[in-house]
Parts: C-alpha cells; structure tokens; sequence
C-alpha cells in the first residue's frame, strides 16, 4: 500500500479533477527523494473543491487554519482568502503521522494547462494523473528552494535519458 493510497482511490471513486505535483510526482516520473506530503494541483470549481474538502475529512484530515475548510468551496470566500490573505496552498494534516496534503492555489502552471499534458501512471485498478516533467520543473523553478534546483537538474536528466531510448 502506498502512502495516501485510500485517499486516492476515493478521489477516483468521486470523480476528483487532480493532477499531483511535488514531491510524490517526482518520485512517479523517476526521481528518487523522500516526501512525506502530497502536492496537487486541482480543478479550482466549488464542486470539486467540495469533493475534495469530504473526502479528507471522511480520512482523518484537519485543516492548520482556524477556518471551516469547507469554506473554500465557496467562490467569493476563497478569492478574498487569496486576495486579502495571500493563500498560496490550503493545507490538510492527520494527526500523529506526517501525512499532510497540500492544495496548490497560486502556481506558475495552471490545472487546464497542467490536465492537456499529464502523464497517467497505472497503480493496481486506478491511474495516476501526474504533471508533466516540462510543468514540474515550471513549478519548482517559481519556489527557490535548494532541493527543487536538485530536483530540476534530475528531472532535466530523467527527460534526457527518456529521449535516448
């Protein structure tokens, strides 16, 4: 069983528009580094986003923020948390494990954008979308942090290696 493996399949079950991003992506287009969050990039429309916000409930999920997360399945709410808080990501945690899933609100990658190139990776009964190696590295180039320079350099490699074959 793979990390996040219930939730996932629910969100198969649901129809959940996702792709995931970061570090679980990376592992999944042929990197190698530990993560222990989830990264997804998602359908922004309410339905979606309502989806979502049950399904990690239904799993134990909590949210940092002292807000309703359902909350952010509301249009108006959510685009005055982004404009007057300058929401980058909603997080979710479960307790007593290192599990936490991450929203991805402001990306140099949109999710129409990211969903036209996806790559869709077989796990057991379900398929995986996971962002494209060209969108992945977009994205980790906006963050400035050290490990995803690391991560652009691999990602640049695994894109190469892929071509000789």
């Amino acid at each position: 069983m793979i990390a996040y493996e219930e939730v996932l399949r629910e969100f198969d079950r649901k129809k959940v528009k996702y792709i995931l991003v970061g570090g679980i992506a990376f592992n999944l287009l042929g990197g190698f580094r530990g993560t222990s969050d989830m990264d997804l990039l998602v359908d922004m429309s309410d339905k979606n986003l309502e989806k979502i916000v049950k399904i990690l409930k239904k799993q134990g999920y909590y949210v940092k923020q002292p807000v309703d997360p359902i909350k952010i399945a509301n249009k108006k709410i959510r685009k005055n948390w982004i404009e007057n808080k300058h929401m980058k990501a909603f997080n979710f945690y479960k307790d007593n494990t290192l599990q936490e899933v991450d929203l991805i609100i402001e990306s140099p990658v949109s999710f129409s954008r990211a969903k036209k190139t996806l790559v869709k990776i077989p796990y057991e009964d379900i398929t995986l979308p996971v962002i494209s190696i060209d969108n992945l590295i977009k994205m980790k180039k906006q963050t400035g942090r050290k490990i995803d320079d690391v991560d652009i350099k691999d990602l640049r490699q695994i894109k190469k290696l892929r071509k000789e074959k």
